[in-house]
């Protein structure tokens, strides 16, 4: 394999991990908020609550429930760039780096 296709064949399975991540921590936030992760303006507009926990933190905020800002407030929204930093020192601390 080169180079390139070693990158782009981690950061898929980092992509995928992510992916996990994002939805086990929806449905923990789903159920911590009684189904409640929409705002009415969310709601009105037709947002899909599982957006909400991925992209841009400001869209997230202006739709989320109250239930979902507070759950956010101490079990924090997942963020692709934090999630990748720890998962490679994760697999860094694996190989022995």
């Amino acid at each position: 394999m080169s180079i390139v296709s070693d990158a782009i064949a981690t950061w898929r399975l980092c992509r995928a991990d992510f992916e996990d991540y994002r939805i086990a921590e929806y449905l923990k936030a789903e159920q911590a908020c009684n189904g409640r992760l929409l705002n009415r303006r969310g709601i009105d507009a037709g947002v899909d609550s599982l957006d909400l926990f991925m992209g841009n933190e400001i869209r997230a905020h202006a739709y989320a429930s109250e239930e979902l800002l507070e759950w956010w407030r101490s079990h924090p929204r997942p963020v692709y760039e934090a999630f990748e930093r720890q998962w490679v020192q994760i697999r860094e601390a694996e190989r022995g780096y």
